[in-house]
């Protein structure tokens, strides 16, 4: 995967990346109807904090000269967990290896250990992901509705 790399995001490029996860999470809206919690539903600025936030580190996964997803790091440097969210592959690039590929390199840059996340325990996929990349289940769990549980991960080797 040597054409991947990571480039961090910039204030300016929030709009794209705010049309990314609109397409990236669509499907899963459509599917779970979690309207408050989506990031398909991320307003602007709330994106743009992301990116602009001291401790936020919100990479655009690029092969070649594509822009085909992203990773958001938050890491605060205070000895408390990194999290990662959100992590997205636009459609036509899933299944290829790229968000493996995109938690690696995050954790090459901020250390691969002392980690967590949330996923939604109704997308195996998801969970089988994050539990091949060494990730464990943590126990929390929150209904969001009817639908879609949000269950935590953690990693600590």
């Amino acid at each position: 995967m040597e054409s991947l790399r990571l480039v961090r995001a910039e204030k300016p490029q929030a709009p794209l990346a705010q049309a990314m996860q609109q397409e990236a999470f669509a499907q899963l809206l459509e599917k779970y109807q979690d309207h408050d919690t989506n990031p398909a539903n991320e307003s602007l600025e709330r994106i743009t904090w992301k990116i602009k936030y001291p401790d936020s580190y919100y990479y655009f996964i690029w092969l070649g000269d594509t822009i085909i997803g992203a990773i958001r790091v938050h890491h605060a440097k205070d000895g408390s967990r990194k999290k990662i969210s959100p992590l997205y592959i636009l459609p036509a690039y899933r299944g290829k290896g790229y968000a493996q590929w995109a938690i690696r390199e995050a954790e090459r840059i901020h250390g691969s250990t002392h980690w967590e996340l949330f996923t939604i325990l109704q997308e195996p996929r998801n969970c089988y992901l994050y539990e091949k990349m060494g990730y464990r289940r943590t126990g929390f769990q929150k209904e969001i509705n009817g639908k879609m549980t949000i269950v935590g991960y953690e990693k600590d080797e």
